[in-house]
């Protein structure tokens, strides 16, 4: 990647704010358990809110930072491994919510729903405490937030390498690196950890996604957004055979998901090759098409997604996806054991409904107090940088006469 020497002004982009809370609104509805969970759950073929979410969260890094990084890197590097620290916090509350209340609700109360999330943890609780403060040890539901902290804490030697060999190495790299995800790379390195650490944590235990591959998700994020912010246009116009050929491959994925072709294709007869966790390559295939055809139908689709709530959820997402996680644990508590065709035991009726609204409306009223509690700081920050720049100006020529 070439660097301008006059770099553009950085212009702010609220519709990718948008997108974030978008996806978390999305990937809200689909950890609830309730029977609205059927529809959100990969509607538009083999794309989830978690690849969205993953992918626009580093997009807006690799933007934000990428500027700042060509001219101080030494203070990037202390900000985002601070943000880093800062998440894996909020990570290590859930997990003392997790440990305490909800285990002790499952204990006394047998749901399924609950002590299948934490029964490893209720089975080994000091090899998982241990385990999980390592990001080891990932219960279900608590395994994204891992996967950020340490693609943030690795993100400042992603961009200073980019900076230096260019982005194609990077994503070179990242190519290879996912590959050998698909050829059990993942299980080679839990094996080596267990040897190391000595905690016996199984593979199934250490969390749904496989950090070799969604790294994948990350850096492509990352790359074009640190592109964006510099000014280097990749693709300004789609060309109109590109986007008929991944609206034809999105059809297609979305016929597979609904099982229009047959039983010789389905979700299950492709397997991995469409694994979510593994980010198989026709998933992949899957991933580019939607992500070409958002991007040609963008003016249309930001007037749909670039309105309240998702303004103000997206600038609130730590906070919000956290607060989305007690809601779902609070909405396991509530099953009541009428179980789907699929075998899942979901919420219907007025109890569903209830909380769908409780969530959401406590969602919105957390994220709206946050994005105020922002704006107070940052105008507190203004007016003290402003009477700071005044003490430091020398007096004028008027108050040095003494008129």
């Amino acid at each position: 990647m070439r660097i301008p020497i006059h770099l553009p002004k950085l212009e702010r982009r609220p519709e990718l704010d948008a997108l974030r809370g978008l996806f978390l609104v999305w990937m809200t509805l689909t950890h609830l358990p309730t029977r609205f969970s059927d529809f959100v759950n990969q509607p538009l073929g083999f794309v989830s809110s978690a690849e969205g979410f993953v992918f626009i969260s580093a997009l807006l890094v690799g933007r934000l930072y990428i500027r700042d990084l060509m001219r101080d890197p030494g203070r990037v590097r202390a900000k985002l491994w601070k943000r880093s620290f800062k998440i894996y916090g909020y990570h290590l509350l859930m997990l003392a919510m997790a440990f305490t209340v909800i285990a002790q609700i499952a204990i006394h109360t047998h749901k399924a729903a609950l002590t299948n999330l934490l029964s490893f943890y209720l089975a080994h609780p000091i090899v998982a405490i241990v385990g999980s403060a390592l990001l080891l040890y990932c219960p279900p539901l608590l395994d994204i937030l891992p996967m950020y902290v340490t693609f943030l804490f690795l993100t400042p030697l992603v961009l200073s390498a980019a900076t230096r060999v260019g982005w194609k190495w990077i994503l070179a790299a990242s190519c290879t690196l996912w590959l050998l995800a698909q050829f059990g790379l993942r299980d080679l390195v839990h094996n080596w950890t267990v040897q190391i650490t000595h905690l016996q944590i199984p593979l199934q235990e250490t969390g749904a996604f496989n950090l070799f591959a969604w790294q994948a998700v990350w850096v492509v994020g990352l790359w074009l957004g640190a592109v964006s912010a510099v000014g280097v246009t990749l693709l300004d116009k789609i060309p109109t055979w590109l986007a008929a050929t991944s609206g034809a491959v999105c059809v297609f994925f979305i016929g597979v998901r609904f099982g229009w072709f047959g039983p010789h294709l389905t979700a299950q007869t492709l397997g991995i090759h469409l694994d979510k966790w593994q980010i198989g390559p026709l998933r992949v295939l899957n991933l580019i098409a939607f992500t070409v055809c958002a991007y040609w139908m963008r003016r249309h689709v930001l007037k749909f997604i670039a309105i309240e709530p998702f303004l103000t959820l997206g600038k609130a997402s730590l906070h919000v996806f956290c607060a989305h996680i007690v809601f779902v644990f609070a909405g396991l508590t509530m099953l009541y054991g009428q179980f789907n065709a699929d075998g899942l035991d979901q919420l219907h009726g007025i109890p569903a409904i209830a909380l769908l609204a409780c969530t959401f409306a406590s969602l919105l009223w957390l994220a709206s107090n946050e994005v105020r509690k922002k704006h107070a700081e940052k105008e507190k920050r203004k007016a003290e940088e402003l009477l700071a720049r005044d003490s430091a100006e020398p007096p004028s020529e008027l108050a040095r006469s003494g008129t």
